[in-house]
């Protein structure tokens, strides 16, 4: 499955920002998706995944609450609704896939990789 992402940006601290990814290729698939993110000199932080139908959903502590993920299967898209954000929000984000069911929060369990967006928020 090939992913591209798009909807970064900048914003004030206390804002808003959509992110989508679109999937093309092997869509018909169970795969799971995920939005990570990396800061400069930072490892990958997990920030979201969803499940193929939609119906669970992960987030680590520090996005809860603040941000959603979503899918569209009739778009082949997966958003991630960022509100209320944060400076130590800013990073590079990338949306990931897996073939499988369970919802992980390892980046090296994530097979498929689309280009990262980058979010800045600025104080």
């Amino acid at each position: 499955v090939q992913l591209q992402a798009s909807g970064g940006g900048l914003v004030q601290a206390g804002g808003s920002l959509r992110l989508s990814c679109a999937a093309s290729g092997r869509t018909s698939s169970n795969y799971i998706m995920g939005w990570f993110r990396q800061a400069p000199g930072k490892e990958p932080e997990f920030v979201a995944a969803i499940s193929w139908s939609g119906g669970s959903t992960y987030y680590p502590d520090s996005v809860k609450g603040r941000f959603t993920i979503s899918r569209d299967h009739a778009k082949n898209t997966v958003y991630l609704q960022m509100n209320s954000l944060k400076p130590e929000d800013t990073a590079v984000y990338y949306c990931a896939a897996r073939f499988g069911t369970v919802l992980l929060d390892s980046s090296i369990r994530y097979g498929h990789w689309g280009q990262g967006t980058q979010v800045t928020v600025s104080s």
